[in-house]
């Protein structure tokens, strides 16, 4: 195993710049010229090469890499013998069937039916696990114009918001194929590694911090245990005495998007000097 880890990182697409946003927040060096495929953090002990998102899989499962973040549309579709290991909570999509507007398929009604996809490996795994025998049809892009051009009587896609579809005079049907987002995945079988494991708490502190926020607040004592219920914190909310005879200040992380409303209700038991601070990293 080489002396540094060495990672894969989207070299573009949607989940290259939220990928290294990530990284950068997890404490280290990212590429500042888009052209750079590789780059070197010495202090971490770390090299970043800049892939194609679809590629990634491969190396990483091939072991030439020992970790990298990717979709899990991609990781799926690729067979490569790598697992997932973090979901990053960035680069959502949904993958999806659709057909012309009013057409009212099911699944089933694929059966004997040709069906145009990016992702080939994953869109066959799927109707093989259901026993549909439909004729799987490969492109590179542009799946949505496969029906009109007459290539395909249905599409599989991955779906943001639906417009492209949409404008093309298709709608989706069926259940979702697959609820995808960015994922830090290593390979299948490989052993422990303490690199990979620091890369991965650092990662798990970011999406910490960008989930809770930190609530400090002064409350009479005597409405404490209804304040802590509102701020339990992780392991129970730092409280100390305050000069002021019978009051205390609280200290508690609480998530992100419901401290508007805590904050109301610490308000309305009688809670003073309410402040919300970012947090900028964590280890829990």
């Amino acid at each position: 195993m080489p002396d540094q880890l060495r990672i894969a990182v989207p070299n573009k697409g949607q989940l290259a710049e939220p990928a290294s946003a990530m990284l950068r927040e997890a404490g280290y060096r990212q590429r500042k010229d888009s052209r750079d495929l590789v780059l070197v953090d010495p202090e971490n002990q770390t090299e970043f090469f800049f892939l194609r998102p679809r590629d990634i899989a491969v190396y990483v499962g091939e072991g030439i890499l020992q970790a990298g973040i990717t979709g899990r549309d991609m990781l799926l579709d690729s067979g490569a013998p790598a697992d997932e290991v973090l979901p990053l909570g960035f680069g959502g999509s949904t993958f999806r069937f659709a057909a012309r507007g009013g057409a009212g398929l099911k699944v089933e009604d694929l059966a004997g039916k040709r069906v145009a996809t990016s992702f080939a490996g994953l869109l066959t795994a799927y109707l093989e696990e259901r026993g549909v025998d439909a004729r799987v049809i490969h492109l590179d892009g542009a799946v949505e114009s496969a029906i009109q051009l007459g290539v395909a009587d249905a599409v599989a896609d991955v779906v943001s918001t639906g417009t492209t579809l949409r404008n093309a005079g298709l709608e989706v049907f069926g259940d979702p194929i697959l609820e995808s987002e960015a994922v830090v995945i290593r390979q299948r079988g490989a052993d422990d590694d303490p690199k990979i494991e620091q890369l991965l708490r650092r990662l798990r502190g970011v999406l910490v911090a960008r989930d809770y926020v930190m609530m400090d607040y002064d409350v009479h004592a005597e409405r404490l245990d209804e304040a802590v219920a509102l701020t339990p914190g992780m392991e129970g909310p730092t409280v100390s005495p305050l000069h002021r005879e019978g009051w205390v200040a609280v200290r508690a992380m609480v998530p992100r998007r419901s401290a508007q409303q805590i904050m109301d209700d610490l308000w309305d038991l009688g809670a003073r000097a309410i402040l919300v601070t970012d947090i900028y990293a964590c280890r829990l």
